[in-house]
């Protein structure tokens, strides 16, 4: 059986449950690795010792926006300053 999903890493995330989060591509749910195991074992009841293979290989990396520093020119503009006399 194979499955995909997307997994987002984000070290420096507020939470901790937020660092590391696998998501179904097409439902953006969260896998529920006991119902997919139960699945290939089958409906038969009872208890099973299992071996779980996980092999991981990435397929696309998406580019992690970079923070972009706008530089903003602004025109010097001459500011006449007007003196009062003293009456």
């Amino acid at each position: 059986m194979i499955k995909h999903y997307i997994l987002n890493l984000n070290p420096t995330a507020k939470h901790e449950w937020d660092r590391c989060i696998l998501r179904d591509p097409l439902t953006a749910k969260r896998p529920d690795f006991s119902r997919l195991i139960a699945e290939a074992v089958g409906a038969d009841t009872g208890s099973y010792l299992i071996s779980i293979n996980i092999e991981v290989q990435v397929l696309e990396q998406a580019a992690v926006p970079q923070a972009e520093q706008l530089s903003l020119s602004f025109p010097e503009v001459a500011v006449p300053t007007q003196m009062r006399e003293a009456a």
